[in-house]
């Protein structure tokens, strides 16, 4: 007899363990893809690593975790997303001790595209194991706070962790403190989460996996390769051209093959399309404004690491209050109006950072854009989290989740790179038009710099709120709707 079976409800009696579990695992995730953008300069000189090839210390996590994200959903499915989940936590804890004891560039290298390797396994088994976990939607709508909130606010988290371990340690500590993080985590797996697994066709669709790995690895390397060889040189043009021929093939197989890596029908459900556009588009307007704004608090407000992540502390501080209310708005007004005003309120915030210029205090402009932004997101986390699984079924649970964590990934990396070529380009004709000397490190004035900045945000603004228009036209799962995916038996009093 399994655990729910033994009880009133039918609801899991050790669930809110799960939970916690989960949040540790997927707060570990999110927060490595950015815990060591502050830690750059420091391992940069420790290993020799040249100017040109830094950006594998970000890119290469990047890379193995969006290429490799539906793969590891459909494992998570077909092996057991339990199994899965532990088996990701200690090759993803192997994978951090190997970057922190890196003695040079190609093995740091190595060791964070094995984590990202791992991560693409562990993000989509956590999100699965949460909607096959809680049967009730307004335990459910709790449940996806806590997860969107450290899926908004884990990359705030990973810089604040990352200028402590830095300034305090060593850079080494932002990899090897997931070790105990992972250990912690599978330990109390055991006890407290169950299994669960796709029935019926199980089957691995390997031409699938194969085209769809190499082809978003292909588009992801592609736009790495904007910010070095620009958007119309023939390697960047080559790999974007690779990526279609892909991504296309992999579209053919999977309208043809009898069990398919991502159905279809997980794609024509209006609702859990519009959560994955969405997630796409917040993706690519949100991620470049930790890289920008790291970058201003350093070299244009002359901040220490720790303090340069100290300031993105209330940017978590806002998405826990606003998830926490997410929970409790979601079952009372549904996804549809609850994350259009979260879009609203952090394209505003956005739009705030578009007056910065090198003499901007923090107090009056930028920790308002940053609490209108995490309130914001907060709000958006939560829904989209929620509408992506709606009524996706036990057996593709798993992959829905990798779709998810995919869209926002890829997204991520698009607007990152395009957001990056405008700010560049717009420095750079700052820089030629005001005369501006370069200083001893070849780098533009502050004002060049936040002149860039400001361009960039305009367009970040800009996305969120396409972001906003796109979710409120295709939402349309109300209240009523995610209620109706509960479980017969599940509801509380």
């Amino acid at each position: 007899m399994t655990a729910t079976s033994e009880t009133p409800n039918n609801l899991d009696p050790r669930r809110w363990r799960a939970l916690l579990v989960i949040a540790i695992a997927q707060l570990m995730v999110v927060l490595d893809a950015s815990i060591v953008n502050i830690a750059l300069p420091n391992l940069q000189v420790d290993l020799g690593i040249t100017a040109e090839n830094r950006q594998w210390v970000v890119t290469a996590y990047t890379l193995a975790f969006g290429g490799l994200l539906l793969l590891g959903g459909r494992i998570a499915d077909y092996a057991g997303r339990k199994k899965t989940f532990m088996v990701a936590l200690i090759g993803f804890a192997a994978a951090s001790a190997l970057g922190g004891f890196a003695a040079n560039q190609e093995m740091l290298f190595g060791a964070r595209a094995l984590q990202g390797a791992f991560a693409a396994m562990l993000a989509p088994a956590a999100l699965s194991l949460i909607s096959v976990t809680f049967t009730d939607s307004k335990e459910r709508a709790k449940a996806f706070a806590v997860y969107g909130g450290l899926s908004a606010g884990g990359a705030a988290i990973g810089l604040i962790l990352g200028g402590l371990l830095t300034e305090y340690a060593s850079w080494r500590w932002c990899l090897g403190v997931n070790v105990p993080i992972a250990i912690l985590a599978v330990v109390l797996a055991i006890n407290n989460v169950h299994e669960s697994k796709a029935q019926g066709d199980t089957r691995y669709d390997i031409p699938g996996a194969v085209t769809v790995t190499l082809g978003l690895v292909s588009l992801v390397y592609g736009i790495t390769r904007v910010g070095v060889d620009g958007w119309s040189s023939t390697t960047t043009l080559s790999y974007f051209g690779a990526a279609l021929v892909l991504l296309s093939a992999f579209f053919i197989i999977e309208s043809r093959t009898s069990h398919p890596l991502l159905p279809v029908r997980i794609l024509t459900e209006r609702n859990r399309a519009a959560s994955y556009l969405t997630s796409f588009i917040v993706g690519s307007g949100l991620f470049g404004m930790f890289l920008f704004l790291s970058i201003t608090f350093q070299l244009v407000f002359g901040y220490s690491p720790v303090r340069s992540g100290l300031a993105f502390l209330p940017f978590s501080v806002g998405v826990g209050i606003s998830a926490g209310m997410a929970s409790q708005l979601l079952p009372r007004f549904g996804a549809r109006w609850v994350s259009f005003g979260g879009l609203l309120l952090a394209s505003s915030g956005l739009a705030l950072l578009t007056q910065l210029d090198a003499n901007s205090d923090y107090l009056t402009a930028i920790l308002p854009s940053l609490m209108l932004m995490s309130l914001g997101m907060g709000l958006v986390f939560v829904p989209i989290s929620a509408t992506a699984l709606f009524a996706v079924g036990n057996h593709d649970a798993g992959v829905a989740s990798a779709v998810l964590n995919t869209s926002q990934q890829i997204g991520g990396a698009l607007g990152t790179a395009f957001l990056n070529t405008v700010a560049t380009s717009a420095t750079a004709a700052y820089v030629v038009a005001n005369h501006s000397q370069l200083n001893q490190y070849g780098q533009p004035p502050a004002d060049a710099l936040i002149h860039g900045f400001t361009h960039a945000f305009v367009w970040s603004a800009g996305l969120l709120l396409l972001g906003a228009v796109v979710w409120v036209t295709l939402i349309n799962a109300d209240r009523n709707t995610l209620a109706s995916n509960d479980s017969p038996s599940a509801h509380v009093g």
